[in-house]
């Protein structure tokens, strides 16, 4: 599963747009007067402007052999989140990933990971254009076996990893919605952050077909 473009709302789209266009130097795919958008390898990632803020995960999928080289090179554009008395990568055991985590222009909970079974190692130095895609998405419930079943049914997908009770998530290595039940999991890990069904939009291309769907709260 493909995460083709993904459209999020802000309340801050001036600074996000300051945040991913010039910071960290994404391409600039369109703007205008209450959007923008920039390329991420296969994916577009879209803000746009909100009256309200909204709280938003994702993630960002990096190659499997650059995760401390693009810690270090994001190190010299924002603040890395400190899990644990310094600690700022988490190994996920079940998964063959490792990723770290930093906060948008916006306070959303962003992450760069690498994911191992997906061999895709590259002798290319970090840079932004290294980021191939947006792989996650988070979309709460507080039903993982009926949203789950919604989605196979919408994009064709199946549960991937983790479980129906507390998290689950679905698709596959290549993109993923995570499915946390926001009345057993409170916060996103690893911080603070509440949990909280938030609005947005989002085309998948799976086995050959693309569609789109948008999630309201």
């Amino acid at each position: 599963m493909k995460i083709k473009k993904l459209k999020l709302f802000t309340a801050k789209l001036e600074d996000e747009k300051e945040f991913f266009a010039n910071n960290l130097g994404f391409k600039l795919v369109n703007s205008g007067e209450n959007f923008f958008s920039v390329k991420v390898g296969w994916s577009e990632l879209m803000f746009q402007s909100s009256a309200v803020d909204h709280n938003y995960h994702y993630c960002f999928l990096i190659p499997s052999n650059k995760l401390k080289e693009a810690l270090i090179w994001m190190e010299e554009r924002v603040k890395i989140i400190d899990i644990e008395k310094g600690r700022k990568i988490q190994h996920f055991e079940s998964w063959n990933a490792d990723s770290f985590y930093f906060y948008d222009a916006s306070g959303n909970l962003a992450e760069c990971i690498v994911r191992y079974d997906l061999k895709n190692e590259t002798d290319t130095p970090f840079d932004v254009s290294q980021m191939l895609c947006v792989n996650e998405i988070g979309l709460p419930s507080n039903n993982i076996i009926k949203t789950n079943e919604s989605l196979s049914k919408l994009f064709k997908t199946s549960f991937y990893k983790g479980d129906t009770e507390r998290f689950g998530t679905n698709g596959d290595a290549e993109g993923i919605f995570l499915l946390p039940n926001y009345n057993v999991k409170q916060n996103w890990f690893p911080t603070n952050q509440k949990i909280s069904l938030e609005p947005f939009d989002v085309q998948i291309e799976h086995e050959e077909h693309e569609m789109s769907y948008s999630f309201n709260k």
